[in-house]
């Protein structure tokens, strides 16, 4: 059977080792908090994509762009935006598609800034998902066909076909469909293509060439909407047919090692990719329809529109040296990189004409007009609700096109001073040039352009507790650029560029830097792993956006983030495995053009977030496990400042834009026929509790978690 290559053995909910070799220490010997999901916690979990996989880790968030951004995953990690920190085997994955789970082997999450690895950005941390590489240490095949409620299907196919001695090919297949759990027919469907190829001639030399394919497409439901109590409002399934939102991603990439000696080696990583991302969907909220209406005033859903599309050509090139020797008596291990990006996103518009017939007047900022209403006066959802509209699309114009080109050089060491006390040392520097066309509706195109360079670096030591811990401490760095988010042009309330005296360029970049003291066990002969964590996030120099504005101030805002994280995973008993995480976080505006914001909480910040999966071999043949996650309450709003809130009379003030707090529970049984063929069925979302991951920062809209969903997998292996 097919084995994660960075799982413990024994233990399968726990990694050994990172997929990323830049990290050449074991997970368990690393001065950072680092939580790791492997392939099989992933697969019993009963969750596929990866927004639905990590809304439930401590410490993440899931959010929503500007106009509802819908062209994929977008997160926040530690109260950082961190929509633009998400890669694939140590590669940036450039721009906002939907990512899914079936070639993965396992999904790293860093947590504080990572920027000596990663580059701008990475302020609260990163996602790293490794991929499934073919192998000539051995053939497999695995099968897996899934049925459940909701119209769900899924089929997999990951085989690795050793050809020779020196060659082996490697294929994942995806095809899934499921209407969205009790919003039908809101629907999602998935195919995907991976393959995978190694060389390998001799111990020296290995290549290894990959192509990724995915082609997603919903008819996507955002869920309900805030009304003036600020309380979610339940809504019938209100999604247009014709919207959509679709993610179509080709990517190629080849890795080259060469070995000139046992000490001594080379790694180039050479990728190329292209995406094309689009939306079009609906949102409502409440209304009262005019005095003029033939029917008189009533209460009834009003709907808006949201749309966009993204095309995005991307090219990396990194090479990493790597130099183990004997100093001071211990092992050392030095890494020289270097890295050339070149990023391309051009963002653009779908023109929308809603056809549909008419029927009701309202008023708006434009006066009374006829419109498309939602319920009747008689209270009723309308007939015909899903096709009111009448929606009519095109693509329309580009009205943003972002170039980022970088070139990075780095400096890493992992140095034992003593048998018990190891240091680790980075420093990184990066120099990008950045341009970026604005088209507005006469086609006119305004140009902004700058360039700059800036050092990023970590440093750590750990000291040896007997023979299965470490404590730790640690320092680093990351450095987040004006514009350095690809989807939102100059919109500076949502992190675009902010531009301030008619400028994008003067700006110097956000600096945040994490200290952390932790601790970590590694028990149980090895097959399990306790962490704690307390650590300080400090934000200065933060660009402040204004609205929907681009004009903003440079560099006049500071925040700090305080917390604490614990964290397990692997093995208590051969039969027991279990991994899940605590986070208690506490954040705090400190400087800001807006005085009325300091002191105020961070938007889309959760103070308290909690996840579990267990799961118990029962006999040898049957297994079942259980899983939990939990949320606290959390604000809406734009990135980098303080949640959205209203003053009160006598002084005080009221958050405004929550998203409620939720506990969500799942559970899973296996049966295991022969070595061959098992059975799994999950039921996520038990209790089928309504919850929602996140807010549209007018309130328009809340993007709603799934229901309770029924899933039969059949899992064949030779």
């Amino acid at each position: 059977a097919d084995v994660n290559p960075h799982a413990e053995p024994g233990a399968p909910y726990k990694a050994r080792t990172s997929g990323d070799e830049r990290l050449t220490r074991p997970i368990a010997e690393l001065p950072q908090t680092m939580t790791v999901l492997t392939e099989t916690q992933i697969e019993e979990s009963g969750y596929t994509d990866l927004v639905r996989i990590l809304d439930a880790q401590p410490g993440i968030t899931v959010g929503t762009g500007e106009n509802g951004n819908a062209f994929g995953d977008r997160y926040i990690i530690r109260g950082q935006e961190a929509r633009s920190d998400v890669f694939v085997d140590g590669l940036r994955d450039p721009g906002m598609t939907t990512r899914e789970s079936f070639a993965v082997d396992q999904i790293e999450i860093s947590k504080g800034p990572n920027s000596t690895f990663a580059g701008r950005g990475t302020a609260g941390g990163a996602i790293n998902a490794i991929t499934k590489q073919a192998t000539t240490d051995y053939d497999f095949i695995k099968a897996s066909v899934g049925l459940g409620s909701d119209r769900y299907v899924r089929a997999t196919v990951d085989a690795n076909i050793v050809a020779s001695e020196d060659l082996a090919v490697r294929a994942n297949v995806l095809y899934g469909y499921t209407e969205i759990p009790d919003r039908g027919p809101t629907d999602r469907e998935r195919k995907g293509l991976a393959l995978s190829a190694t060389y390998a001639p001799d111990d020296a030399f290995d290549l290894t060439l990959d192509y990724y394919g995915f082609r997603g497409k919903d008819n996507p439901d955002v869920g309900g909407y805030l009304d003036g109590d600020l309380k979610p409002v339940k809504v019938p399934v209100f999604a247009q047919k014709q919207d959509f939102q679709k993610s179509d991603v080709d990517t190629f990439t080849s890795r080259i090692r060469y070995r000139f000696s046992d000490n001594v080696r080379i790694t180039n990583l050479t990728r190329y990719g292209m995406s094309d991302n689009g939306y079009v969907l609906t949102g409502t909220r409440g209304a009262t329809t005019d005095a003029s209406d033939p029917n008189g005033e009533y209460p009834t859903l009003t709907f808006s529109t949201h749309q966009g599309w993204q095309d995005v050509e991307y090219f990396a090139n990194q090479t990493n040296l790597f130099i183990d020797s004997e100093m001071l008596g211990g092992e050392n291990d030095l890494i020289i990189g270097v890295e050339y990006t070149d990023h391309k996103v051009l963002n653009g518009i779908y023109d929308v004409n809603n056809a549909g017939a008419t029927n009701c007047i309202v008023s708006g900022r434009g006066g009374t007009s006829p419109s498309h209403c939602g319920i009747g006066p008689d209270g009723q959802v309308v007939n015909g609700l899903n096709t009111l509209l009448g929606r009519q699309i095109a693509k329309g114009r580009w009205d943003q096109d972002w170039h980022m080109e970088t070139v990075s050089a780095y400096l890493m060491d992992t140095l034992d001073i003593t048998p018990k006390l190891t240091a680790f040392a980075g420093i990184r520097v990066d120099h990008f040039n950045f341009d970026l066309g604005i088209q507005n509706n006469a086609l006119e195109v305004t140009d902004y352009a700058y360039k700059d360079t800036f050092l990023n670096g970590h440093f750590g030591l750990t000291y040896k507790i007997g023979e299965a811990g470490i404590v730790y401490a640690s320092v680093a760095s990351a450095a987040d650029v004006n514009c350095g988010e690809s989807d939102v042009g100059t919109n500076s309330g949502y992190g675009g560029c902010v531009i301030q005296d008619g400028d994008v360029a003067g700006a110097k970049p956000e600096r945040s830097v994490n200290f952390e003291i932790g601790t970590k066990l590694n028990i149980f002969d090895d097959k399990f792993l306790l962490t704690a964590a307390v650590f300080q996030t400090d934000k200065d120099d933060v660009l402040e956006g204004n609205g929907y504005d681009a004009a903003g101030t440079f560099n006049s805002g500071k925040n700090r983030l305080r917390g604490i994280e614990l964290g397990l995973a692997g093995n208590i008993t051969p039969a027991w495995s279990m991994q899940g995480g605590v986070t208690l976080m506490d954040s705090e505006v400190r400087e800001s053009a807006a005085p009325e914001n300091v002191g105020k909480t961070l938007a889309n910040f959760a103070k308290f977030q909690a996840q579990f999966q267990t799961r118990y071999q029962i006999t040898d043949k049957f297994a079942m496990g259980f899983a939990i996650k939990h949320k606290s309450k959390r604000y809406g709003g734009q990135p980098d400042t303080a949640a959205p809130f209203t003053t009160n009379d006598d002084g005080s003030f009221t958050y405004t834009r929550p998203v409620p707090a939720y506990t969500v529970g799942d559970a899973f049984a296996e049966y295991k026929f022969n070595q061959n063929l098992d059975f799994r069925l999950n039921v996520n979302n038990i209790t089928d509790e309504d919850y929602y991951l996140a807010v549209y920062r007018g309130g328009f809209f809340l993007y709603k978690g799934d229901a309770r969903q029924i899933v039969g997998t059949l899992n064949l292996r030779f």
